[in-house]
């Protein structure tokens, strides 16, 4: 970085934009194998939280890479940048006083634990979708597996590239045992536990 580059200050900060939106920043970072639900159960959360109010945005795997990180492919370099400006966006969302939700597979610790350190302290939230690799394939609803079986995708996490698994996440959702709907409820309850959803938040009902 230049030496001519320097951190600019401003009245507004982030505490002033969380009072504005009367509520807690901080980043919900899903992490998991493709097809474990990352997407589904980060957008039924954001659904959930708008609802009652919340100011969220939801980063999304796929969608960065239709703009922001349409550039880069799949090698272990290019995948480490791919986390590594989202990690900035993300802080920068942060500050901007959002509640915001990634959803990427990051199969990599040393990437997680980057996005990690660039936020404030307790400002980052790490959430395992845990889900055995034979459910993904189960799923598969881009049939990615498939054309990695047959050789037409190369590294791909779970297959021919590793998948690191987080050693401490805040929250761990065996995604392929319980039900969107309580994998909700779990993220909501632990949300509520640490103080980032005020008292009388509604969970989501359960089908009987």
């Amino acid at each position: 970085m230049s030496s001519n580059i320097v951190w600019h200050s401003h009245p507004v900060d982030q505490g002033a934009r969380a009072e504005q939106k009367r509520q807690r920043p901080l980043v919900i970072w899903f992490t998991g194998l493709s097809a474990s639900g990352k997407s589904t159960i980060a957008g039924a959360l954001e659904q959930i939280l708008t609802g009652q109010g919340y100011h969220t945005y939801l980063l999304d795997g796929d969608n960065v890479r239709h703009g922001l990180c349409r550039d880069l492919g799949f090698s272990d370099k290019d995948r480490q940048e791919n986390i590594r400006r989202v990690g900035e966006v993300a802080r920068l969302m942060a500050d901007a006083g959002l509640i915001t939700l990634a959803a990427f597979i990051s199969p990599f610790r040393a990437d997680r634990r980057l996005v990690r350190e660039i936020m404030p302290e307790e400002q980052f939230v790490e959430v395992f979708v845990d889900a055995d690799l034979s459910v993904c394939r189960g799923r598969d609803p881009k049939g990615l597996y498939a054309k990695a079986d047959r050789g037409e995708i190369k590294q791909f996490t779970g297959i021919d590239s590793p998948y690191e698994v987080p050693q401490k996440p805040e929250v761990h959702i065996r995604a392929g045992e319980v039900p969107v709907a309580e994998a909700v409820n779990q993220l909501l309850d632990y949300l509520h536990r640490s103080g980032v959803l005020q008292a009388g938040y509604q969970p989501v009902a359960l089908e009987a």
